[in-house]
């Protein structure tokens, strides 16, 4: 009863607004002093699981993606793909998915990918007269695109729960991640066909000499997730590692190359981004007490138990538990919703016999998905901040690509394994 009384109560708090640290540590500290645990077991669990060399790629990625963001490494990356689309109608909002992605390789941020991606592509579609709703909408739901095309920091932080291996992981998301774009642009094409408001682009007459020297500004842009990836597939660099080197090879590019960085501008990048570090870091430290909690209390064993009360069936089980994603997608960001799945639900979906990397493409797609989910989707409210267009107008365009999108996605994703896990065996071996 307690235990059902402390989890209405964090839907509540984080339903009203209440940030993820505070509602999980508040709730925490009552359950720990009002059953008679003894605290110091709990909190030095969480001190002790963050003493880890994994979890510095956490921290170096968001850095690296703030510089990337003030340092204008995106525009040239949304400049190509304005090239290739703008001739099309609805072909410039197909590049911002196409953008979307390929930032998000570089980010492994859905938030930066928003933030980024959003700033940039939207002053174009209000100039090409794009409608603002759905300009908003595709944009939203393409930044969750960071959280599938690798590397990805919800990702990384899965493995290091699950105890998985990191590489394996990244390209379960992979064939996913890409097949959610290609279905991006398809609904968009679909739902702009007929608007002959859009300004569309002519093609220049010089149009491969155009992408030739576009290609060639874009190159240190387009070269970071090349060495990034490479080096971790090729096994040179671990992604902390890598994490490192996108920090250090941002800070040239930006400064002098794109020339988005001054000294007042990297300052302000860097203290931005410990704030945020600071905060992803506290989460992460209360969710994993939370986590500790659960398993004390043998919650996912009860949870268990009370899937299969309804049904042994494997298909509903593993639909119930798209369904519970979804809802912590709803109400938490990425790193909290990955932490407390992992935590919670890995074990069931074990259980039932799924493979823990099919179920890292499974809960990728869940969580980007309950992102952009109303009503809460953090990053809906997001993205009408960045966009600058209102709620009511984001919510029914948003819905139409969640619909015909991205649940498209995730129902080929749960239900044919080899979507996830052809990448990893083709890499790894079966």
């Amino acid at each position: 009863m307690t235990i059902l009384i402390a989890i209405i109560l964090i839907c509540v708090l984080l339903t009203i607004g209440v940030s993820v640290p505070l509602a999980f540590g508040g709730v925490l500290i009552l359950l720990v002093y009002t059953g008679g645990y003894d605290p110091s077991g709990f909190f030095a669990t969480g001190h002790w699981k963050l003493n880890s060399v994994i979890l510095l790629a956490i921290p170096l990625f968001i850095m690296a993606g703030d510089i990337m963001q003030r340092g204008k490494i995106a525009k040239p990356i949304v400049e190509i793909a304005e090239l290739l689309f703008g001739h099309l109608r609805g072909g410039l909002s197909a590049a911002s998915v196409v953008a979307s992605g390929l930032f998000g390789a570089i980010s492994g941020s859905g938030a930066a990918t928003l933030t980024c991606i959003g700033s940039i592509i939207m002053p174009h579609l209000r100039k090409a007269q794009y409608p603002a709703g759905i300009s908003g909408a595709i944009v939203i739901s393409a930044s969750p695109l960071g959280l599938l095309i690798p590397p990805s920091g919800a990702q990384l932080l899965y493995a290091w729960v699950g105890q998985l291996s990191v590489l394996k992981c990244f390209l379960a998301t992979v064939v996913p991640g890409i097949i959610l774009m290609i279905m991006l642009i398809i609904v968009n094409f679909i739902i702009l066909r007929k608007d002959n408001n859009i300004l569309i682009t002519d093609v220049p007459d010089k149009f491969f000499n155009v992408l030739a020297r576009k290609s060639a500004i874009a190159t240190p842009a387009i070269l970071m997730p090349v060495i990034i990836l490479g080096g971790i597939y090729g096994g040179i660099m671990t992604p902390t590692e890598a994490a490192g080197v996108a920090v250090i090879y941002s800070i040239p590019v930006g400064f002098f190359i794109y020339r988005g960085l001054t000294l007042k501008v990297f300052y302000e990048s860097l203290k931005e981004s410990s704030i945020t570090i600071g905060v992803v870091m506290v989460m992460i430290f209360t969710v994993l007490v939370a986590s500790r909690f659960l398993i004390f209390e043998d919650i996912p064993g009860i949870a268990e138990d009370l899937i299969y009360s309804i049904s042994d069936n494997p298909l509903v089980i593993f639909l119930m538990l798209n369904l519970v994603m979804l809802m912590i997608g709803m109400l938490m960001d990425d790193i909290s919703g990955i932490l407390l799945s992992a935590s919670l639900l890995l074990p069931i979906a074990q259980n039932a016999g799924m493979d823990p990397i099919h179920f890292a493409a499974v809960l990728g797609v869940n969580l980007g998905m309950g992102n952009i989910t109303p009503p809460t989707a953090p990053l809906l409210y997001l993205g009408a901040q960045v966009t600058n267009v209102p709620v009511r107008k984001l919510i029914w365009p948003t819905l139409i690509f969640i619909v015909f999108a991205w649940m498209p996605t995730l129902i080929l994703t749960t239900f044919f394994p080899q979507i996830a896990l052809w990448l990893p065996n083709m890499v790894f071996g079966p």
